[in-house]
């Protein structure tokens, strides 16, 4: 038996149904914040200081993510070559 349900609700209604906080105002807030000083050049500010800790953060997920995947492989070419040295064949 396969039963389907749909339902017609808004994301608010959503984030409501499942207890997430409304963070509408704050973000409006912090994007305001953001352009005022953008407009106003505010002396010292640098939009890639804005993003920095962001770029930092993904950067070195990508290079742990890089680690892992080389690792990985040297792991399965170190065990097929020993398998092939003690006459086994690869399974």
């Amino acid at each position: 038996m396969k039963i389907t349900l749909n339902f017609d609700i808004t994301p608010a209604e959503m984030r409501k149904l499942v207890g997430l906080p409304d963070v509408e105002a704050f973000q409006q807030q912090l994007m305001d914040d953001i352009r005022t000083r953008m407009t106003a050049g505010v002396e010292g500010y640098d939009p890639m200081k804005l993003f920095q800790p962001y770029m930092a953060g993904t950067m070195a997920s990508w290079d742990m993510f890089q680690k892992m995947l080389t690792a990985g492989f040297s792991a399965g070419s170190s065990e097929r070559s020993s398998d092939s040295t003690n006459g086994k064949a690869g399974t």
